[in-house]
């Protein structure tokens, strides 16, 4: 069986380093490391519009945007092929069918769902496309037979769902359907980071993001301004490291080589934290640091992205060809799925 990746983002903004933590540096990685048969990284535009319906115009805007910062991060169009959702048109039907294996009860439950139910304020006026997107999530990894999903930690409840309706369309209509596995970055504080403000999540819909494609006085604005331990409010005071974003940005991307190159009083982390939790560390000389390591990683990403928006016809190019390419290994999937529930009545 073939080792196959399927993964992806929602074009309702740019790229946040969040996403970069969190999944961007995964693919790039997996992508390069060249133990995957096929990559399909999707541009889940339909998806955006479950929540964006009124403004179909924000979501064609990001899509090159998305596109640009793929790129920018290193996801190679020659390695992966990058595709847009909604010319798939095959994953509205395979949608439609993994629906009846879905109770109302059972989409309700989806602690994901809640929670982004919560965050956008729908209250019980749910749009009912928003309700069923882990369906239509589990039409896009099925449609290209994924075995593996990198996502963050927030994502678990989808591919759990995707896996409960693979196996019952298995169980009804026989072994068609091929059952993915979650793939989570190995470091812990990268599969989810806070908001600058503090908040549990960095979220674009917040305004709490630092993106991938921020100037660096941008970054250096939004790094100085950083909530930190409420209680360390003089450098002599002691200072809590475990909720605190700034150490949970250093966890997510600092390496001993930062600290050579831009902190060489310290060998590492865990020392720079035993300082901070003893006190007599500020939190300015901390930010700095953490300016710096940002600023070392997110410059190589912007001046890539400024090269291919000179080159946006290209761009549009890799979507096009890329979203053809993956519509076939989706037609392939809908006639399988279609021949397993018998429903391609004129088939000899």
């Amino acid at each position: 069986m073939e080792k196959i990746i399927l993964t992806g983002d929602r074009p309702t903004g740019r790229l946040h380093v969040g996403h970069y933590a969190g999944s961007l540096r995964e693919r790039v990685r997996l992508q390069n490391e060249g133990n995957f048969d096929k990559i399909f990284i999707m541009i889940a535009d339909a998806q955006a519009l479950t929540d964006n319906a009124q403004h179909p115009e924000k979501v064609r805007s990001n899509i090159l945007e998305v596109a640009l910062d793929y790129l920018a991060c290193g996801i190679d169009p020659n390695k992966s092929t990058i595709l847009i959702q909604s010319m798939i048109p095959e994953l509205c039907e395979l949608t439609f069918y993994y629906m009846n294996l879905v109770t109302v009860s059972r989409a309700m439950r989806n602690p994901t769902v809640k929670t982004e139910i919560k965050m956008r304020g729908f209250e019980t006026n749910i749009p009912m496309g928003f309700l069923a997107y882990p369906i239509s999530q589990t039409a896009d990894i099925t449609a290209f037979k994924a075995t593996t999903v990198p996502v963050g930690e927030d994502q678990e409840p989808m591919i759990e769902q995707c896996r409960d309706i693979v196996h019952k369309f298995n169980a009804t209509y026989g072994e068609t359907l091929i059952e993915p596995k979650i793939q989570l970055p190995k470091n812990a504080a990268c599969m989810r980071l806070p908001g600058i403000d503090g908040k549990a999540k960095m979220s674009k819909s917040l305004g709490n993001c630092i993106y991938l494609s921020d100037e660096p006085n941008v970054v250096k604005q939004k790094i100085m301004s950083m909530f930190t331990d409420p209680n360390h409010l003089r450098i002599e005071d002691k200072g809590e490291t475990d909720n605190n974003p700034v150490f949970i940005y250093l966890d997510a991307f600092a390496t001993d080589e930062h600290f050579k190159e831009f902190l060489p009083e310290y060998n590492n982390l865990d020392e720079l934290k035993a300082h901070y939790r003893r006190g007599g560390l500020g939190d300015v000389k901390v930010k700095k640091f953490l300016n710096n390591v940002m600023q070392s990683i997110l410059d190589p990403i912007r001046t890539k992205r400024h090269e291919w928006e000179n080159k946006k016809d290209e761009v549009k190019e890799i979507l096009y060809t890329g979203s053809i390419k993956a519509r076939e290994v989706a037609a392939q999937t809908l006639e399988e799925v279609r021949n397993a529930m018998q429903i391609n009545y004129f088939n000899k």
